[in-house]
């Protein structure tokens, strides 16, 4: 099979989507690589490394992009819609539900969707889990910086200082970015209150921390209190493929003292807040109802080098079956068969058919 490996172009988006060991296994199993120019620069990866590696340096997205797979990192963008086409595979994070844009162009492609976010093995997620747990330690830092003064926020320090209590910090889903941002903020010396809706789960992290985090039951009442009452707000909420569900009304995030902070980790599905909004790098913060928000949805990209290892690592196993097999590696993988979003113009993915209220197909039904 040939495979194509763009460059990424949202927003301040350095990652790339294979590196150089990955092509070095592709060729190896007599695959041809092709490589956009300057794909993997910004992430520490030369050009010189892929062509080592066995790849060919293309000049152009088009270039890159005629391949029988597509590997990338983020969604596509708008200027990519017209670069897939059917009996494609394009395998990357995908995130159609909040995008109804996206999703209609990439449905009229007929392209085959597989979205690291909804890859399963053994229950988990195992092409999310490292860019969650980046983006949970990410979103504390982020979180501290826009607590500053001069970002609008109210000049709460994290840790606080002797005789000065520190920053209250609330944590909603003990996922991958709950338990990852709750850790960092521990560290920090902010208190943490992390919640979650799975009791067991809640008294495991009870036992680890032993009080340095603490835990609650998250429902709405003891959300709107502890919401009313945090200087920072993290997001780790995650129903795979879905939408996120909004946690927290106008009218709460209201109550919260003027320049809290909510970091919204689940923009990429919608964002739990009513106020919540996709923002940059570039333009990271805005202030609504008094509250700082930080809604970037490729937070991971401002670590690219860590996070391009971490998830080449991670998809690695997943892109060569793949590339092997096609999409006859989705009889051979439950797990990964789970991350078919869209094949041949149809929604084979359920959750994502329920949340943009349109039919859904099984592959088998789809697949010719």
């Amino acid at each position: 099979m040939k495979v194509g490996i763009p460059k990424e172009i949202k927003n301040h988006e350095y990652r790339v989507g294979v590196i150089p060991a990955g092509v070095h296994a592709l060729v190896e199993r007599g695959h041809e690589v092709v490589v956009q120019a300057g794909a993997g620069a910004k992430a520490g990866f030369a050009d010189d490394a892929y062509a080592k590696a066995g790849a060919q340096i293309v000049a152009s997205a088009e270039e890159a992009f005629d391949a029988g797979m597509v590997v990338k990192v983020k969604e596509l963008q708008p200027s990519e819609y017209a670069l897939v086409r059917r009996g494609q595979i394009l395998f990357a994070y995908l995130h159609l539900a909040p995008d109804p844009e996206l999703l209609d162009a990439i449905m009229k492609s007929g392209v085959s969707g597989i979205a690291y976010e909804t890859v399963e093995r053994d229950g988990k997620l195992p092409l999310l889990a490292p860019m969650s747990r980046i983006a949970g330690r990410l979103s504390i830092q982020f979180a501290a910086w826009a607590l500053q003064m001069a970002n609008g926020g109210s000049g709460v320090l994290m840790g606080g200082v002797g005789g000065v209590p520190p920053a209250r910090v609330v944590v909603i889903g003990p996922g991958e970015v709950g338990t990852n941002a709750a850790q960092v903020a521990a560290g920090m010396g902010a208190e943490v209150m992390l919640m979650g809706i799975d009791p067991d789960h809640l008294a495991q992290l009870d036992q680890i921390y032993r009080g340095r985090i603490k835990t609650c039951y998250s429902e709405p009442l003891a959300i709107a209190e502890h919401v009313a009452d945090a200087d920072v707000i993290v997001s780790g909420v995650l129903i795979p493929g879905k939408l996120a569900p909004k946690l927290i009304s106008r009218k709460l995030l209201a109550s919260m003292r003027p320049g809290s902070v909510l970091v919204d980790v689940a923009i990429d599905q919608g964002g739990i807040a009513e106020t919540s909004r996709p923002t940059s790098h570039t333009d990271p913060i805005y202030v609504e109802e008094g509250v700082v928000h930080y809604c970037v949805p490729n937070m991971p990209s401002a670590v690219a080098r860590t996070a391009t290892l971490a998830l080449a690592h991670a998809t690695y196993p997943y892109m060569l079956k793949l590339a092997d097999k096609g999409l006859d590696a989705l009889d051979d993988d439950e797990g990964l068969a789970k991350g078919l979003q869209v094949h041949a113009g149809a929604i084979t993915h359920r959750g994502l058919a329920e949340d943009v209220n349109k039919p859904h197909r099984s592959f088998g039904e789809v697949r010719g």
